[in-house]
């Protein structure tokens, strides 16, 4: 027995140094649970899987496109008096490229409920903080649904949300998880967006 110790305790130093015993998988994130995950989870998730997360949620805006919103659809709006899902965008969609039909909407970024922007500059948002994230993206969005709110339109941070973004009587609820995930598909994303 005393002979098969220090082979035994030398396969367990290779395994546990190679990844083996010892060593928990962890199962891969879907694009739902990361949009109900905190932002800090979604945003140390290599650029490749929030880039397939993103693509996957722009699917699935596509498929769920001008279906009622009582069920549960990832980008609800209010549209005449009706709850529906947004119109879809195209995977290929670069959100935080805002288009200057943006320009003039006026945005307020005050939380409501205590729920802040975060003003810190992030890698993973491109070099923007969260709170300049999600303007380009308010501006990219309200653009490609056709909305032209006539006053300022309140951002709302919606951590935990199992929605990406939604907008309802001039508040526009963006998921901060979502940021990370739309701000996979850039410059940042290029060598890897084209495969």
């Amino acid at each position: 027995m005393r002979r098969w110790a220090p082979g035994l305790l030398l396969s367990l130093f290779v395994l546990t140094a190679c990844g083996g015993a010892g060593t928990p998988v962890r199962p891969a994130m879907n694009a739902r649970q990361a949009l109900t995950s905190a932002p800090e989870a979604v945003e140390f998730e290599s650029p490749g899987t929030r880039l397939e997360m993103f693509r996957d949620i722009a699917r699935q805006s596509e498929t769920e496109a001008g279906q009622s919103a009582q069920g549960l659809v990832l980008f609800p709006i209010s549209q005449e008096g009706e709850f529906v899902a947004a119109p879809g965008f195209d995977a290929r969609t670069d959100l935080l490229q805002a288009p200057d039909a943006g320009g003039s909407l006026q945005f307020v970024f005050d939380g409501r409920a205590g729920d802040r922007w975060s003003e810190d500059r992030r890698e993973s948002l491109q070099g923007l903080s969260e709170r300049e994230s999600a303007e380009l993206v308010a501006r990219t969005l309200l653009a490609l649904w056709g909305i032209h709110p006539t006053g300022v339109v309140q951002v709302d941070r919606a951590q935990g949300a199992p929605y990406a973004v939604a907008y309802v009587d001039g508040i526009l609820r963006i998921n901060p998880s979502f940021l990370y995930l739309a701000a996979a598909y850039g410059p940042a994303s290029l060598a890897t967006g084209n495969q």
